[in-house]
């Protein structure tokens, strides 16, 4: 064999051994990428989407409950006489709803004995008197528990981000519970969704 002949076949079969090694290696398969598995969200409270509903909406759903008069602020108040609740909205400047929080408002003297639950619960169907359990069942546990009082009861606050699903939709979800006593479950005593970071 002439000398450049030589140089070409051992250069090609140099090149042939490197391929069919390269055939042969098992190339590593990429990783499945990781997606972080969310709990549910929340987006609505009384029908009302903090961030993007106005307080004109909220007058025009609750036109039926008692409207607190005299406004205090950027806040306004309807009450529900019947299941002695309250609904309370804070709004911007604009008149966009930024904060929406449900609780009982224990001034109501009214006998409405049977009445059917009220519209004020959260998009998953979260209400005043639901259990722990409830809460947990419709959104896992909360980001974070601690322990909070309101007119000298002993309550729990279980807290709920929500800024893993973008800034357009609710942030941050609060559950004031009321601890389980000689064997009775916690309740939920209150319920505030926000736009913004509380």
């Amino acid at each position: 064999m002439k000398r450049g002949w030589m140089r070409f076949w051992v250069s090609g079969s140099a090149l042939a051994l490197v391929v069919s090694l390269l055939a042969g290696a098992q190339t590593p398969k990429a990783a499945p990428k990781k997606t972080s598995a969310h709990k549910p969200n929340e987006l609505t409270l009384a029908g009302l989407r903090p961030g993007k509903d106005t307080v004109e909406r909220a007058v025009n759903l609750y036109r039926q409950f008692n409207n607190e008069q005299t406004p205090r602020g950027d806040e306004s108040v309807w009450f529900d006489h019947c299941r002695d609740a309250s609904l309370t909205v804070d709004s911007d400047a604009g008149r966009k709803i930024q904060e929406i929080r449900v609780a009982p408002w224990g001034g109501s003297t009214a006998d409405c004995a049977g009445v059917p639950p009220g519209p004020w619960k959260t998009g998953l169907g979260l209400r005043l008197a639901d259990s722990m359990a409830k809460i947990v069942q419709l959104y896992g546990e909360p980001d974070s528990k601690s322990p909070s009082s309101k007119d000298g009861q002993q309550l729990e606050l279980w807290y709920y981000a929500f800024d893993w699903a973008g800034p357009d939709v609710p942030q941050v979800m609060e559950v004031l519970c009321a601890v389980g006593q000689d064997g009775k479950p916690g309740r939920v005593v209150e319920i505030t969704l926000a736009a913004p970071s509380l």
